[in-house]
């Protein structure tokens, strides 16, 4: 350790020693900095700050009615896309910077100057939209321009992607309606077409073949089994009937006269008769209404009379022989069931026999009915599918419709202007006192480095352990220059001559130093001398 103490010690020395090198550099570099970083141009800086309000109104109202979209994302991404060479060379229009760029060179070093020195950045906090906007430019009303260019480009492109989003959803939309409207209408042409050729063997409201089938033939075997009973109750009621009591042994059922059968003209005959009496009561036989009344009842008796022979005639059987007509309301009871009965089985034995024409079509079809009731389903399936997706875009496309009129009518982010863009008074940079600290330390290091350098090429021994290191020869002793010799007055010359070049470098340091902080104190008396 001590002899690193040592060595450390040593190299300082031969700095001192070559200390001439580091007022060669000082000199020639810090002058020249100096003055290059005074004659830097001032740098203004204009900002604005914005707040982007997200909680919308509508939002609430509209809550499951359009689709929701995400503001917080939309922001983010302008961000990220507000320095993007589009809207960069846009603001260029806005500001006429383009006009300044005579040559493509020119104009790309505008354009990357310009997304250098434009920051946007979050100030309000993780929950707080509040965003501020800022440029660096020589001239302070170039500054307050940008700002405010870029301000508008990042408000019209965030309010502008919400429209341009609702715009593609609509004309993607409205391809995929079409499309789908084209291919419903092909499935039903399809369908269509289908069920007119195979109109007659396709499957009805009770399903399918199959199914059909069963039921046919259950319904049959119902059929038949009713017929039956029917045949049954007709067989038992005409013997019934048979062996009822013969029409000539039993005076009741006998047809005494014309008058104990009942016709349509009874009634009407009747009431003629009634007024008949009533009017021969008031008239003579020879007034006109009692003559007309006779007349009328004479051609109702006469159609009565036709009426009992025609029922007479029909009473009848093919050999002439007289039919059971009888008073006897068992006996007319027997005839009427048996009518009943034979008309029964005669619309049961057809709805029956329609059942087996249906029973015998449906199984000379067993082959060809499963494979049209298959394609059948296969086209129904295809065609309530495409359905089913096309009623489902009519209903995103009005939800579409809802949400493009919500966002028209209300923005779901609305921007507050807190600080506009103003024009600076003060300049924000170059930061001379950094650059004149900075280049200052870099000389005086300059200075160092040569004077370590120089004093390893060129040595010189500045202690007795030097002296026994480098011959390795002991020293007993050691002997001070007297003052005959002069170095020590060469020694003091040289410390002096260092200490005042440092003392002009400082007070050179201050001066500018003041210029970059108040350059108007030493322009002032400058301006006045000239």
């Amino acid at each position: 350790m001590q002899e690193i103490i040592e060595q450390i010690i040593d190299y300082l020395k031969g700095i001192w020693l070559k200390r001439r090198f580091i007022i060669i550099s000082t000199w020639l570099i810090c002058p020249l900095a100096w003055v290059y970083i005074a004659q830097l141009d001032n740098v203004y800086e204009s900002e604005a700050r914005i707040y982007a309000d997200t909680q919308s109104i509508l939002g609430p109202l509209l809550k499951g009615l359009t689709v929701k979209t995400d503001p917080q994302s939309q922001i983010r991404l302008m961000i990220k896309t507000l320095l993007s060479r589009p809207n960069l060379e846009r603001i260029t229009r806005m500001t006429d910077l383009d006009v300044q760029a005579t040559t493509p060179e020119a104009y790309e070093a505008l354009i990357n100057r310009l997304k250098s020195n434009i920051t946007i950045r979050k100030t309000g906090g993780r929950r707080e939209n509040i965003f501020t906007i800022s440029y660096l430019d020589k001239d302070p009303e170039m500054a307050k321009n940008v700002v405010n260019s870029a301000l508008t480009v990042f408000i019209e492109n965030t309010l502008g992607e919400n429209r341009n989003d609702s715009n593609s959803a609509q004309k993607f939309l409205d391809t995929q309606i079409r499309d789908y409207e084209n291919r419903l209408l092909a499935s039903e042409a399809r369908l269509t077409d289908f069920k007119q050729k195979y109109s007659g063997v396709l499957p009805g409201q009770y399903g399918g073949y199959y199914q059909k089938l069963n039921l046919v033939k259950e319904q049959l075997k119902v059929i038949d089994l009713n017929l039956r009973e029917l045949e049954t109750q007709l067989k038992s009621a005409k013997a019934q009937l048979n062996s009822s009591p013969s029409s000539g042994g039993n005076a009741q059922n006998n047809i005494k006269n014309s008058y104990s059968i009942q016709t349509t003209y009874d009634g009407r005959i009747a009431e003629l008769t009634v007024t008949l009496d009533s009017l021969q009561l008031r008239y003579t036989e020879m007034h006109p209404d009692v003559k007309e009344v006779k007349r009328r009842l004479a051609h109702l008796n006469n159609k009565r009379s036709d009426e009992i022979d025609d029922y007479l005639s029909s009473t009848k059987n093919n050999d002439g022989s007289e039919l059971l007509s009888s008073q006897n309301p068992v006996i007319q009871q027997l005839q009427i069931q048996v009518n009943q009965l034979e008309n029964q089985v005669a619309s049961t034995t057809v709805r029956a026999n329609d059942y087996r024409q249906q029973v015998k079509d449906l199984e000379s079809k067993v082959h060809i009915l499963p494979e049209i009731e298959a394609e059948l389903t296969s086209l129904n399936r295809g065609y309530n599918i495409t359905k089913e997706k096309y009623e489902q875009l009519l209903n995103r496309k009005e939800t579409a419709q809802l949400a493009q009129q919500a966002n028209e009518t209300t923005n779901p982010i609305q921007f507050k202007v807190i600080d506009p863009p103003r024009a600076p008074t003060t300049p924000v940079g170059p930061k001379r006192m950094l650059f004149l600290v900075g280049s200052t330390i870099f000389a005086f290091g300059i200075g160092v480095g040569l004077s370590l350098l120089f004093s390893q090429i060129n040595p010189v021994v500045t202690s007795s352990s030097q002296v026994a290191k480098i011959t390795g020869i002991p020293v007993f002793g050691v002997v001070s220059a007297t003052e005959n010799l002069g170095l020590q007055r060469w020694h003091k010359r040289k410390t002096l001559i260092f200490i005042i070049s440092n003392t002009v470098l400082i007070i050179m340091l201050a001066f500018f130093m003041l210029y970059a902080i108040a350059p108007n104190v030493i322009l002032a008396p400058i301006k006045g001398i000239l």
